[in-house]
């Protein structure tokens, strides 16, 4: 041991692409604010709303019946085994039949494939329509998983805006600019994450005209589908299949507020059958094939959690989300340096804009975060990372005593940090 080694040279090094793809994520965003917590300094405990998980909250809760269909799944031993790469049979027809309810044209069984969660459901559909030379198209703000999942793709991102000023809207005609002969599809959150913007039928029925006049598909991330507490209402963006194909992704996660289930879809509304066609359908299947599935025991519970779940249920959790949306609308026109162009009409965020100039040591958005970290105990999340600079996204997905805190932090960080003339 005590003779001098030559250094051994090894064929594996470190992978720096997966750290570039990873400081996309908000886990990784996240965590880089929340090392900035100090609560023995600030005194204050952590408000956390830089995420959408309402079942950190007592107030949000899933049902009973939806428990209770668990742990039937795991007793009844009919659900230890290996499912088939899309997913069993009851389930697959459960999640049709319970999208079929908003749809002119039914789903069945084989129109849906299951995942282990939405997440997964993004990965899968990137990857089946990934082919060196294609792009595909981002919404601006974005839910950023999205940018990350295309670091591991042959896709070109390209990033049509959504406009503030008229309800987070659909910039069209950046979108027909944006798209060539190479586009295969366009990517449209609804109800809006981060904007928390619902679309009404007319413009989504643009959205799949100009789809079909560019000869692309439509990816519905519709993940808080039927959260929605405004005067819109909520429409499938399948509705308008017979326009475009669309590829409908969702999960369990946000309206049973079950997101550590990690159990989601992807349903196909394509009644004219292109996506067959296309051999999208068939690329889906073999994805799924050589990839992860949700766990056995939660696809044997879905078709007790979707028939049995009341209402009622729902109903509640909307109402609690329009309150929560108010107050924090409301408490937001309170804060210096801060504006809120749109009142949340869904899902469970808000987009604010820092007024970054009026502040006396704050230099981006990025900046805002930490600091607020730092000094209240307040958690949120950059915008730059989700793609509009100098926005924070704020989660309303919490109780109301919490949220008016959290306002009464985040006015206090703003008057200390405001330029004095």
């Amino acid at each position: 041991m005590g003779e001098s080694m030559e250094k051994q040279e090894w064929g594996f090094k470190e992978n720096h692409e997966l750290h570039a793809a990873a400081a996309f994520t908000i886990r990784h965003i996240l965590q880089a604010i929340i090392e900035n917590i100090d609560e023995p300094q600030t005194g204050k405990s952590v408000i956390h709303l830089g995420h959408g998980d309402p079942s950190a909250f007592p107030l949000f809760r899933t049902p009973t019946v939806v428990e209770d269909a668990l742990i039937a799944s795991i007793r009844s031993a009919h659900f230890n085994c290996y499912p088939p790469g899309v997913g069993i049979a009851p389930a697959r027809s459960a999640v049709a039949k319970y999208l079929s309810r908003d749809l002119p044209n039914k789903l069945t069984t084989d129109d849906v494939f299951l995942t282990a969660g939405a997440n997964h459901a993004i990965e899968i559909i990137l990857t089946v329509l990934a082919r060196p030379g294609a792009n595909i198209l981002f919404p601006r703000p974005n839910y950023p998983i999205y940018e990350a999942r295309a670091r591991f793709s042959p896709l070109e991102v390209r990033h049509y805006d959504l406009i503030p000023d008229k309800g987070w809207e659909v910039d069209l005609d950046g979108v027909k600019a944006l798209a060539n002969d190479k586009t295969v599809a366009i990517v449209l959150i609804n109800p809006g994450n981060p904007c928390g913007n619902v679309f009404t039928f007319e413009h989504m029925k643009k959205i799949a005209e100009t789809a079909r006049q560019l000869g692309i598909l439509v990816i519905a991330d519709e993940v808080y589908a039927h959260q929605v507490f405004g005067e819109k209402p909520f429409i499938p963006m399948g509705v308008f299949g017979d326009i475009a194909p669309v590829v409908t992704l969702g999960s369990l996660s946000k309206r049973w507020v079950v997101p550590g289930w990690r159990f989601g879809w992807i349903a196909i509304t394509d009644p004219i059958g292109i996506l067959q066609q296309t051999g999208i359908v068939d690329s889906l299947t073999s994805c799924l094939a050589i990839t992860a599935d949700p766990p056995t025991v939660i696809q044997g519970a879905v078709p007790s959690i979707i028939e049995n779940t009341s209402d009622s249920f729902f109903s509640n959790i909307n109402k609690l989300l329009k309150e929560a949306a108010d107050i924090l609308y409301e408490g937001l026109k309170e804060i210096p340096l801060v504006a809120c162009p749109h009142k949340p009409e869904g899902s469970m965020f808000a987009m604010v804009k820092l007024n970054i100039p009026g502040f006396d040591d704050v230099v981006d958005d990025t900046d805002f975060c930490m600091k607020l970290a730092k000094e209240e105990s307040l958690i949120v999340f950059p915008g730059d990372a989700a793609g509009l600079k100098n926005w924070v996204r704020v989660s309303f997905a919490a109780e109301p005593e919490v949220l008016k805190d959290a306002i009464r932090r985040m006015k206090a960080f703003c008057l200390r940090h405001a330029k004095h003339y």
